[in-house]
């Protein structure tokens, strides 16, 4: 039984659905993942905005009634 218990030592534990660490946690190399925009979807918001400058700059306005510059 000491034998199972010392070949155990040192490695991680599944125990009722948690995962234990390692006694040498401390000593394990940490892994930084730099954080990303705040804003998530900025591409997506600046592709919107070139389309919606392309519409404004290449129909002209004919009282259509439909769009802001009619209203």
């Amino acid at each position: 039984m000491a034998l199972g218990a010392v070949s155990l030592t040192g490695c991680q534990v599944d125990v009722g659905g948690q995962t234990l660490p390692s006694p040498y946690y401390l000593q394990d190399d940490i892994q930084y993942f730099p954080s990303g925009p705040e804003f998530k979807l900025s591409k997506e918001a600046a592709a919107l905005k070139a389309y919606k400058d392309e519409l404004k700059g290449d129909a002209p306005c004919n009282n259509c009634g439909h769009c802001d510059n009619c209203r």
